[in-house]
């Protein structure tokens, strides 16, 4: 199920003035979306497996980047879970 909401806000943190707004406070940012208190703990957590489940993965990984996270990162949390999927 997609979460209109945080994929907006993900969309909206495109521009690097947003993201940088981002970077700096996320709260103030988040406050401006109506989010899941689930969604916006996700959020504090970097979550990664949490949030694929609710945006697409293009926006998903935008966002990461411009969270602050690298790819390498990203792409190493995703195989984790990957990992527990395939043997748990």
């Amino acid at each position: 199920m997609t979460d209109y909401w945080l994929s907006k806000m993900f969309f909206d943190l495109q521009t690097p003035a947003a993201a940088a707004e981002y970077r700096a406070d996320r709260d103030r940012v988040v406050t401006r979306y109506p989010l899941a208190d689930d969604v916006k703990q996700a959020l504090r957590a970097d979550d990664v497996v949490f949030l694929s489940k609710r945006v697409n993965p293009y926006l998903l990984r935008y966002y990461f980047g411009a969270a602050g996270m690298t790819d390498a990162v990203f792409l190493a949390r995703v195989r984790e879970e990957e990992g527990k999927a395939v043997h748990g």
